[in-house]
């Protein structure tokens, strides 16, 4: 009786669709390429609901390069209309970097936005939205915001509503801290050489600055770079496949596709065989 029951369930439509899913998540771990030069590709997203400042800054604009890790964190104002992002965009990002190859970004209202994507698509940058459900997708943004909530809970604390003022510390602090996948920090990997600051003042001169020495050297950083960052993401994609089933289709395969809605609107979206032809 037990396994005419266990059948009966199994081929049933309702409970196809409501009930929990108990399986593991379907397909091995696809991981974006690793960029070939520095902010040709990268990330972006929010931070909101901090506390208002005097300016009326509300929340922080996160921007990730994907290769080198660096960041720019650019306080921001909840209510503020896309075309005054586009031109912090234009004068943050553009004017300092170029105009990069793709940008991943979930799916907030202002990067699906229509004047968003014909700006990008003017600029010829691809847009890559992740989808509920694949934070893999858009971890390196995530990732970077759980390091600048740390890091703003302390200065909340100290200053309160004038976090915004030490915002740009906060920045140059990330952007000088170790990272592990890059073996390096962030402005090395962006610039070539140690930030030049009372930190490491004995151990940073002007002399470095000059030669021709430094393209190369430049050069040579970047190979290292990325084969730090496919050694760091084969590490992930082997931890991540150990909890994950391949997952494949042949044409002529019947499929059923489930949508469940949770919090805040977000739907889940699994795939089920129900047959092969």
């Amino acid at each position: 009786m037990k396994a005419i029951i266990a059948e009966y369930v199994s081929k049933c439509l309702t409970c196809s669709r409501v009930k929990a899913e108990c399986q593991k998540p379907s397909g091995l771990l696809v991981q974006p390429e690793i960029p070939m030069w520095k902010w040709e590709r990268i990330t972006m997203d929010f931070v909101t609901k901090l506390p208002k400042t005097s300016t009326g800054h509300d929340a922080i604009w996160v921007i990730v390069d994907r290769l080198t890790k660096s960041a720019h964190f650019i306080p921001i104002r909840a209510t503020d209309s896309m075309e005054t992002l586009t031109r912090l965009y234009i004068k943050e990002i553009v004017s300092r970097h170029g105009v990069p190859i793709s940008i991943i970004s979930d799916r907030d209202s202002h990067f699906t936005s229509r004047f968003w994507q014909s700006l990008q698509n003017a600029l010829g940058t691809q847009l890559d939205m992740s989808t509920t459900y694949h934070p893999e997708t858009d971890g390196q943004s995530e990732r970077t915001i759980q390091t600048l909530e740390d890091m703003l809970r302390a200065c909340v604390i100290d200053f309160g509503k004038g976090w915004d003022k030490h915002l740009p510390l906060i920045e140059f602090s990330y952007n000088n801290s170790y990272h592990a996948s890059i073996k390096a920090a962030p402005f090395e990997a962006l610039y070539g050489r140690k930030c030049r600051s009372p930190v490491c003042w004995a151990e940073v001169g002007d002399s470095q600055l000059t030669g021709p020495e430094i393209i190369q050297e430049t050069t040579e950083k970047i190979v290292q770079i990325r084969q730090r960052l496919q050694a760091a993401r084969d590490r992930q994609r082997s931890y991540a496949n150990v909890r994950r089933k391949p997952l494949e289709f042949q044409v002529g395969d019947r499929v059923m596709l489930i949508f469940r809605f949770g919090k805040r609107g977000k739907f889940n979206v699994s795939l089920k065989i129900l047959s092969r032809t």
